[in-house]
């Protein structure tokens, strides 16, 4: 079993993707008003706007901004090069400036238009950078 894709549910579709554009650097494949993707070379975030909900069975399988228990992590090259590249773009979505943590990763934490947590991070550690050698 693989891990394909992550799906956000969303009544600001436009508004999201552009903060993954932005954020990511990634250009989504919009497959119709209401879907979009963003591909990296090993997975793939989903964007789908409330409408999509009714094809899997109506509007009350997901609420859209209610998430409070996941964060949708992208490893970058240079997170606090990203930080300052985008720092105009980032201002008011920013969580936590890009700080090493304990497991070897230097993380920017941010909050997208719907309020879902985004990691981005660089592995900086010896045994972080190990882990995601072929990555």
């Amino acid at each position: 079993m693989n891990l394909i894709s992550i799906r956000i549910i969303t009544s600001k579709i436009e508004e999201l993707i552009n903060f993954y554009e932005q954020v990511t650097g990634v250009s989504a494949m919009r497959y119709t008003p209401d879907f979009a993707e963003v591909k990296t070379k090993t997975a793939t975030l989903a964007i789908g706007s409330t409408n999509t909900l009714q094809f899997f069975g109506g509007d009350n399988v997901a609420q859209p901004a209610h998430n409070r228990s996941v964060i949708i992590e992208f490893m970058v090259e240079d997170v606090q090069q990203h930080f300052e590249k985008l720092a105009g773009f980032l201002k008011d979505c920013t969580v936590q400036e890009p700080t090493t943590m304990p497991w070897g990763n230097k993380s920017l934490l941010l909050r997208d238009p719907d309020g879902n947590l985004v990691n981005l991070f660089t592995p900086v550690s010896r045994e972080a950078v190990a882990k995601f050698e072929g990555s």
